[in-house]
């Protein structure tokens, strides 16, 4: 199965990139390491862990479920 979703306004999208594009690298802010994951555009949310390995693979979980909420809003646009 392709990532690519043709739209019906002729533009194609791909789901993974969107997805990776809404969601920030991992930071470390004081004692701990957060991103952020942006759903539209009045809705920022904020994650923090304290190991970088725990938000590396939350961040990666993360960009899974929006790109599966993106692929369904995409098909709808069809």
């Amino acid at each position: 199965m392709t990532n690519i979703i043709k739209m019906k306004t002729g533009a194609w999208a791909n789901p993974k990139i969107i997805a990776k594009g809404n969601v920030s690298s991992v930071k470390k802010m004081g004692a701990f390491y957060v991103f952020t994951i942006k759903l539209d555009s009045n809705d920022i949310r904020e994650y923090s862990f304290t190991s970088s390995n725990k938000a590396e693979h939350m961040r990666k979980i993360m960009i899974g479920h929006l790109e599966e909420k993106f692929r369904k809003e995409l098909k709808s646009y069809k």
